[in-house]
């Protein structure tokens, strides 16, 4: 049995060595910025998951919303080792009880984004989690989606941050916090 020992306590790692560029992807003239070499090597990811929880400590936020579907992959580790609330935003028809729901608009049409009604108590602070900040469409979305639902927006935490399409200022006020910026 071959066994493989990970150095999880990490201070510090250039989290742009995990990141992969696929050109053309998924229309040609799209840079994609890929997560799956940080979701595959753990020092990376437990370095990601550990400067969220740094970043946003003093923030005070009641429950954390993760973004279908890369955003949950982030949310959720945030979630458990902050002890506070996980809630999942998904595309419109993927959750089982009453939603609240909210359009947007895309480079290429429309899309829907739901929450269950009764996920975020009126007044609860969220924090936003997904893995990229574009255009700022399905963030800003979201944010909607929580006061829609009776929360407030405490902060917007993502991994990577394209910041030549300024999806920051979609967000307006809400305090953004990216791990990488390109």
């Amino acid at each position: 049995m071959l066994v493989t020992e990970f150095t999880l306590a990490v201070s510090h790692l250039d989290l742009t060595q995990h990141i992969r560029d696929v050109p053309d992807f998924p229309n040609p003239g799209i840079l994609f910025r890929d997560i799956t070499p940080m979701l595959q090597h753990p020092p990376a990811f437990q370095f990601a998951v550990d400067e969220m929880a740094e970043r946003f400590a003093d923030t005070g936020f009641d429950a954390i919303v993760g973004i279908e579907s890369r955003g949950f992959l982030f949310a959720a580790p945030l979630s458990y080792k902050l002890g506070i609330p996980l809630v999942p935003v998904r595309k419109q028809g993927k959750l089982p009880f009453v939603t609240n729901s909210v359009s947007y608009e895309l480079e290429y049409g429309s899309d829907a984004i739901e929450v269950h009604v009764d996920a975020i108590p009126h007044g609860h602070r969220v924090l936003i989690v997904d893995d990229l900040l574009a255009t700022g469409g399905t963030l800003a979305a979201t944010a909607e989606l929580i006061e829609l639902s009776g929360g407030s927006v405490a902060g917007v935490g993502v991994v990577i941050e394209l910041s030549d399409l300024n999806g920051r200022g979609v967000l307006g006020e809400y305090s953004v916090k990216s791990l990488l910026t390109y």
